[in-house]
């Protein structure tokens, strides 16, 4: 890409004004004060294994000692019939959000196909830009990988009230331009739907092309096979991110990625540091509505109960799964409300005991009484509160001993809460809890 790294979690926020400036990494002295060069806008066109040696799109070569492919993903698109007119678009880059602005400014009805995060995600986009929004989703429900069929209804009935409409087990067979510059849709049922531009959102591919022509070893579905190490099948050579395989499994979130970037970068310096898996909990906002889901949300272990509620008039769903004897944490579903996610996810990350009425966790409190879960000083110090950036309630707990006393200062200080930004909760319940200990007085919020 022509920018230097950008932060794509909050993408969407370009459409509320936020410029690539402020969506950057790094700032602009970054990569001359740590002696990196950068170049943009380059494409690594081959790699020789043998010479150690890679050429690029400009045909300059450069040595190399030790290689690391962080070559991310690319979105998928399904190859149908029409699915490369000029008014299809894919939502992956600042150069795409730019086109589908462009095009967005010609056009009165949009649609994107897929239902996932990412393509609801999309679908707000389209609605700040004015659009009558449409969501087309193969399976029988959204979000089908986080979210249970509940939690499904609900965030469905949420996002209908907002005017987005959201059509489910339709397949899409082919893509027709009419006359007037419009789209059909052609589904596999029978029905069509016309709009004036499309956006696909149905999953990404591993950008594994130069890995594959150098003879690394791949997945069978795809992906540069990496050990603990994050290494490939060349000792010399090392893949992280969303490009990287590793047992079996492709890792489509951030949090991951910074691990395996952690880890490689502790190995290259004669650390011991492996990479050895990675949470895949998410939190975040979707066209408005909160969602959360964490854990085995689909109660899938054997042997394991699940608790409910759900409050239609308020748009609340709320499911925890617990093992079979009731007394640990295994995963949860939150719609509507998720302001229990960061305690929930910490008790089922460390083991946390439950209370005698696990359901209690998810019911709403009676006023006056205290809450059930466990509380902030319940949690050990080694609890990774931010997963982006490794920080512990330990490694906050002491950024306030040494003088921090407020979010801006814990952001500074240990980057705790600037990466995907799902922790900020609750590394601000810890911030609050160590100044309480101190005997500083805490401000709330109004």
């Amino acid at each position: 890409e022509r920018l230097p790294a950008y932060d794509r979690v909050h993408l969407s926020s370009w459409f509320d004004g936020k410029s690539a400036a402020d969506l950057s990494l790094v700032g602009e002295d970054f990569f001359a004060a740590h002696g990196i060069e950068l170049r943009s806008d380059c494409r690594v066109v081959a790699i020789d294994r043998q010479q150690r040696s890679l050429r690029d799109s400009r045909g300059d070569e450069l040595a190399w000692d030790r290689l690391v492919l962080a070559t991310g993903s690319r979105p998928f698109v399904p190859p149908i019939p029409g699915h490369d007119d000029p008014r299809c678009f894919v939502y992956r880059t600042l150069d795409d959000l730019d086109a589908i602005a462009a095009c967005a400014r010609r056009s009165r009805r949009g649609v994107v196909i897929g239902g996932g995060l990412l393509g609801l995600e999309a679908a707000n986009a389209l609605r700040q830009l004015g659009l009558e929004t449409h969501v087309v989703e193969f399976a029988p429900r959204l979000m089908a990988v986080q979210l249970d069929e509940g939690g499904a209804q609900m965030l469905r009935r949420k996002i209908d009230a907002l005017g987005v409409q959201v059509h489910t087990a339709k397949q899409t067979e082919s893509l027709v331009r009419e006359a007037d510059d419009s789209l059909t849709l052609r589904f596999a049922d029978g029905e069509t739907l016309n709009v004036d531009m499309v956006l696909f959102s149905v999953g990404i591919r591993p950008r594994d092309e130069l890995a594959r022509a150098a003879g690394l070893t791949l997945g069978p579905r795809g992906g540069i096979a990496i050990n603990d190490l994050c290494q490939t099948s060349d000792e010399a050579v090392f893949a992280i991110g969303e490009c990287a395989l590793w047992n079996g499994q492709i890792f489509g979130l951030v949090a991951p990625g910074y691990q395996m970037a952690r880890a490689l970068a502790g190995h290259l310096a004669g650390e011991t540091s492996l990479f050895t898996g990675a949470d895949m909990s998410t939190r975040l906002k979707l066209l408005g509505v909160e969602v959360a889901s964490f854990g085995d949300a689909h109660g899938r272990t054997p042997g394991s109960q699940s608790y409910y509620w759900t409050d239609e008039p308020k748009g609340i769903y709320k499911k925890i799964v617990v093992c079979g004897e009731g007394k640990t944490l295994l995963g949860g579903v939150l719609v509507g409300d998720s302001a229990d996610y960061s305690t929930l996810l910490q008790m089922m990350l460390n083991q946390m005991a439950l209370p005698a009425a696990p359901e209690s966790l998810i019911l709403p409190a009676l006023a006056g009484t205290p809450s059930r879960a466990p509380g902030i000083a319940a949690l050990p110090d080694s609890a990774q509160v931010c997963s982006c950036h490794s920080v512990s309630k330990g490694d906050i707990c002491a950024a306030v001993q040494a003088g921090c006393g407020d979010m801006a200062a814990i952001k500074q200080c240990t980057r705790a809460a600037t990466g995907c930004g799902g922790c900020s909760a609750l590394v601000k319940q810890v911030m609050e809890n160590q100044l309480a200990t101190l005997g500083v007085e805490v401000k709330k919020d109004i």
